[in-house]
């Protein structure tokens, strides 16, 4: 197994405002990949502004590595319709994690990511320390489509044992 550092709890929250991909509405779900690891959500039914509330894990191992996120339209006969993509990268998070923040308040904000050409991000993205943990909450701009967002929380977890940061 190589070196995990630990492991990114992904909370797929909501998508706003997603395209039409089928006569009416869309049956999405969302893929997040890292490397060879891929998750993805359930489907929801025709639904554009869907709400999904699920939690994704993957183990991250070279925080470099941005995380791609596909929202895709579920169809019964025919290949799923891509509904836009987006990636995100957890620098910030990790930075934040290396503070060693015991201590601090819950609830304080550590970073403010600014949206910009190279992110993703719709609108200001913060992180802040929550009851022991580090937390990035996101709304992602999907790409390559015509509209829709994605709103997520990122949440690091340390693994005991692990080399750790």
């Amino acid at each position: 197994m190589e070196n995990i550092l630990g492991l990114l709890r992904i909370h797929i929250h909501r998508g706003v405002n997603l395209a039409i991909r089928d006569m009416k509405s869309s049956d999405p779900y969302v893929v997040v990949r890292l490397g060879k690891q891929k998750l993805r959500t359930r489907v929801v039914k025709q639904n554009v502004n869907p709400v999904w509330d699920e939690d994704l894990t993957l183990s991250i191992a070279d925080p470099n590595t941005p995380i791609k996120l596909m929202v895709f339209d579920k169809d019964t006969f025919s290949f799923d319709d891509k509904m836009g993509d987006a990636e995100f990268d957890i620098k910030p998070l990790i930075e934040a994690v290396k503070m060693r923040l015991e201590g601090v308040a819950s609830g304080t904000r550590v970073k403010s990511i600014k949206p910009n050409r190279e992110n993703c991000l719709s609108e200001e993205s913060c992180v802040i320390w929550v009851d022991g943990s580090v937390v990035q909450n996101m709304f992602l701009r999907l790409r390559n489509v015509e509209c829709g967002e994605v709103e997520l929380q990122l949440q690091w977890i340390h693994i005991p044992g692990s080399r750790g940061l």
